[in-house]
């Protein structure tokens, strides 16, 4: 699996513009057939997203990279993870952060990622589960919050969980079409912008309230 982890980054990341040599190790370090189930592990590198039970899937290699180059994060940052499912995104993030909080809403994804990253030792996690869209506000304020799924809104109790200086990543469906999107926040003040076409799926908890029918 080396091999094929080293021909993702080399055919699928590094021609779209994922080029961070910090990021590049992350990625390069962190076995993601093990955050797939067994039947999966020989399609664990191919660029599409994996089904991984539970109606969630692994975001396919070269959108979450590019998510995570746009995030930026750094090695004193405090990162929550939301939707981390069974917990790669959590594993790479850890290799760039000082800290990540992994928030799962679902039980059984989250209890699988809790178990998947303490088999791989990585101690600077921390796997909560909860609901997507209300984040970890006690464990916070947080440097980037990743959001590993196409989403309708982004929630304001997350947007009050970014620190100053900070970072939201998502995909965000707009008109029907997928987008990557980032807010920052600065002096108090956000600022949104969408980055590129992105197609994703769902993930559980982003979705716009209905509107009153007459």
């Amino acid at each position: 699996m080396t091999v094929a982890r080293s021909h993702m980054i080399d055919c699928q990341l590094r021609p779209n513009e994922v080029n961070d040599e910090r990021l590049i190790a992350a990625i390069r370090s962190v076995p993601r057939e093990h955050f797939v189930p067994k039947a999966k592990r020989s399609v664990a590198y191919v660029d599409e997203d994996i089904a991984i039970g539970e109606g969630r899937y692994l975001m396919e290699p070269m959108v979450f990279a590019r998510l995570l180059t746009e995030a930026d994060v750094q090695s004193s940052d405090v990162v929550l993870d939301i939707g981390g499912a069974t917990g790669y995104s959590a594993a790479v993030i850890a290799g760039l952060a000082e800290a990540v909080v992994a928030l799962e809403e679902d039980k059984k994804l989250a209890a699988a990622a809790e178990k998947k990253l303490g088999e791989l030792e990585i101690i600077n996690t921390a796997v909560v589960q909860g609901a997507h869209a209300e984040g970890v506000a006690k464990q916070g304020p947080f440097d980037v919050i990743f959001i590993g799924g196409l989403v309708e809104e982004v929630p304001q109790a997350l947007l009050k969980q970014l620190a100053d200086g900070g970072r939201l990543v998502c995909v965000r469906e707009k008109d029907g079409v997928g987008r990557a999107h980032i807010v920052t926040r600065e002096d108090g003040q956000f600022a949104a912008r969408d980055l590129f076409d992105a197609n994703v799926p769902p993930i559980p908890g982003f979705a716009k309230p209905a509107g009153f029918v007459f």
